[in-house]
């Protein structure tokens, strides 16, 4: 015997997954999860017998509510499905699947649109992070088409405008939780930061890769990912996030001169395989770190001048661009653009 549940299936940024309103779901976490793997299929490789796709950018999902206490106007849960783990992780972030939490919202009824454009607040679960989210709402629904690109995804769509304050120290606490711009693992430099998403930068040429590789022959290096998880492994409790072999913070970025125009070349993983693009607050994490003097990123990079700035952080399908701003040299506003889409909206049957 099975039941149904309301879900919408969006694309946000370069990730997609489905949405649910949290009201329609079981109160009890443990029973909830169990839910929300058989949706995505999980643990299977293929996740053959659900809605994820089998990677970690296609195997997210959004819980979805209406806080009371004034301080956001909507409340966004992200999950992180395991694939072949059966686990849903609500320790991070994902700015990507925030960028399609607002029309989520306003197609499953929880918030209406005002016309024109419509501006929220909404408030990472996750992290207490709140981004003020601007949508297009022509005739007070959510409008998809339009031309905004970024890079990653192959068509262009109406735009999503993502205001980040207060992001420093999302899950370790403080922007640099070691209090240093730059440390040492193993014999390897690498800067521990987290203005969004916990990050560790390491210099691409430390680990004997040119930072300009293909994600497929990064993730072909077993011996580079062997040590990449080794300084991870080390790094967790460094950043207060404790033992992190099953978690997937802090995220690895391997850092390089930029090649094609922008401040600074990047290849992330996430934790383990090796991201096609970058994430969003990992972007503005990057960008951080790129305009403080003495970090790993700064040596490489090509920040710019000035309190309002623009850095275009090159990624393996294209270009991120963040923009900063600073006071006293320190960054205290970060904006940026996404896409989203309705893919699908219906229900799924869960057995029960």
């Amino acid at each position: 015997m099975s039941h149904e549940i309301p879900c919408w299936y969006m694309r946000g940024g370069t990730s997609k997954g489905p949405f649910f309103r949290a009201s329609d779901l079981p109160s009890d976490i443990d029973t909830r999860d169990a839910v929300l793997l058989a949706v995505m299929g999980s643990p299977d490789e293929r996740q053959i017998d659900g809605l994820g796709g089998a990677k970690p950018l296609t195997s997210k999902l959004g819980i979805l509510s209406v806080p009371t206490d004034g301080v956001a106007d909507l409340d966004f849960l992200f999950g992180q499905v395991g694939i072949a783990e059966a686990k849903v992780d609500t320790t991070p972030n994902c700015g990507n699947m925030l960028a399609a939490a607002l029309p989520a919202a306003i197609e499953a009824g929880l918030l209406t649109a005002d016309e024109g454009t419509t501006t929220r607040r909404v408030r990472t679960i996750n992290t207490g992070v709140i981004a003020e989210i601007t949508i297009q709402t022509p005739g007070r629904k959510p409008l998809y088409d339009g031309d905004a690109r970024i890079d990653g995804v192959p068509r262009p769509a109406a735009p999503v405008t993502c205001g980040f304050l207060d992001t420093e120290g999302s899950l370790s606490g403080s922007l640099l939780p070691t209090g240093n711009l730059r440390d040492t693992i193993d014999g390897v430099a690498v800067t521990l930061i987290d203005n969004g998403m916990p990050v560790m930068l390491i210099a691409a040429a430390d680990l004997g890769v040119s930072g300009d590789e293909r994600p497929d022959d990064l993730d072909a290096n077993g011996e580079l990912k062997a040590r990449i998880e080794a300084l991870r492994l080390k790094a967790g409790p460094l950043m207060n996030l404790g033992d992190v072999s099953g978690k997937p913070v802090p995220k690895i970025t391997l850092v390089s001169k930029p090649r094609h125009g922008g401040a600074l070349g990047t290849r992330t993983f996430i934790p383990h395989d090796c991201h096609t693009s970058i994430g969003v607050l990992g972007a503005v994490t990057v960008a951080t770190a790129a305009v403080m003097p003495g970090t790993v990123a700064a040596d490489l990079a090509e920040p710019g001048q000035g309190d309002a700035r623009k850095l275009s952080i090159e990624h393996p399908t294209g270009e991120f661009s963040v923009e900063l701003g600073l006071e006293n040299g320190r960054v205290v506003r970060a904006a940026l653009l996404r896409t989203a889409r309705l893919l699908m909206r219906g229900s799924v049957p869960v057995s029960s």
